[in-house]
């Protein structure tokens, strides 16, 4: 069985959204070793609407020459939870999941020999984690307040316990937390 992994670029004050703001810390190589590591152990990518449009353009031109995380993207089945797109053909190995149904991503897990990554994709994640569906939560927190923008867990979120599973500090001042679903 399959499990789901979710990799997330954060502010302190929880801002996930078009990420640009990261530029400025660079990107060492634990950071690179870190999302390496989740890409390896993933089998396929799972991706809501949005996050999909960004990357398309992004990723189907790159080349392992471009950035050595281009075959990972390019090449893994891509499912894309959609209830307005009608084709996923902007990108090779893309196929239109439709609307989130948290059975039929259940169904995918179980189907999935490995992990399933995701990336940005917050309506989605929001609705997994919900629905007890995220297997692992790694966030790259960089010690920036950004004091707007979309944030992973805006007003109203309901409560979510997790459980902290692991941490790593680079030198560039970001941190890596990992949660998983809170131990009874």
């Amino acid at each position: 069985m399959g499990e789901i992994h979710v990799h997330e670029f954060v502010s302190l004050d929880g801002v996930f959204e078009s990420p640009s703001w990261t530029a400025e810390y660079g990107f060492t190589e634990g950071m690179g070793r870190a999302i390496g590591g989740l890409t390896e152990a993933s089998s396929a990518i799972l991706l809501g609407r949005t996050t999909f449009e960004m990357f398309a353009p992004a990723w189907s031109g790159r080349t392992a020459e471009d950035d050595p995380g281009a075959p990972f993207f390019n090449d893994s089945p891509k499912y894309v939870v959609s209830s307005t797109l009608t084709t996923a053909d902007a990108w090779k190995n893309s196929t239109v999941f439709g609307a989130y149904d948290p059975q039929a991503i259940q169904k995918l897990k179980n189907e999935v020999d490995g992990h399933i990554y995701i990336s940005g994709s917050g309506k989605l994640v929001r609705a997994l984690l919900a629905d007890g569906l995220v297997d692992g939560l790694h966030l790259l927190v960089y010690p920036l307040v950004l004091g707007s923008g979309e944030r992973l867990f805006p007003e109203g979120t309901q409560r979510l316990p997790l459980s902290l599973t692991d941490q790593e500090v680079f030198e560039n001042g970001v941190v890596h937390l990992t949660y998983g679903p809170a131990k009874s």
